[in-house]
């Protein structure tokens, strides 16, 4: 069993005092290279679940009209918030918020959300808001 497979953390301190040292030869290459790749996915993990939280919020402010709320208002100014500073310190993942294919399969999850949260049924089968209305500060759907 390698460093790696038995204390990833141990091999992590490791692997970066052998980078801060120079000592490149000696670094575990093939598992780097996967740490690495997943932060990126961390990252879009991340801005996924922000993403439809934020949908589903919106879906419930739309189809539960005697339901809303300031503590409504105040969840999705807060997801709106994080997903800003998520997008700030992370700009290439905007290019995420583009891709049509990664748009449905958020919207597909945040129907499901707001299913489950209302017990309602029926929302579109796309989403029916623009990205720029979504992640405005201010917008709300009727």
């Amino acid at each position: 069993m390698s460093r790696y497979e038995h204390d990833v953390i141990a091999w992590a301190e490791e692997q970066a005092a052998l980078l801060r040292a120079g000592r490149f030869g000696q670094l575990d290459i093939e598992h780097l290279a996967d740490e690495i790749e997943d932060v990126g996915k961390g990252e879009q993990r991340a801005l996924a679940s922000r993403v439809s939280l934020l949908l589903a919020h919106l879906l419930r402010w739309q189809y539960q009209p005697e339901r809303r709320g300031a503590s409504w208002q105040a969840t999705i100014r807060v997801q709106r918030r994080a997903l800003a500073a998520h997008l700030a310190s992370a700009p290439s993942l905007k290019r995420m918020l583009a891709d049509a294919n990664w748009g449905t399969r958020i919207w597909g999850d945040a129907v499901a959300k707001a299913i489950d949260e209302t017990g309602l049924d029926g929302f579109p089968e796309d989403c029916p808001w623009s990205l720029e209305n979504i992640l405005a500060r201010d917008w709300l759907p009727d």
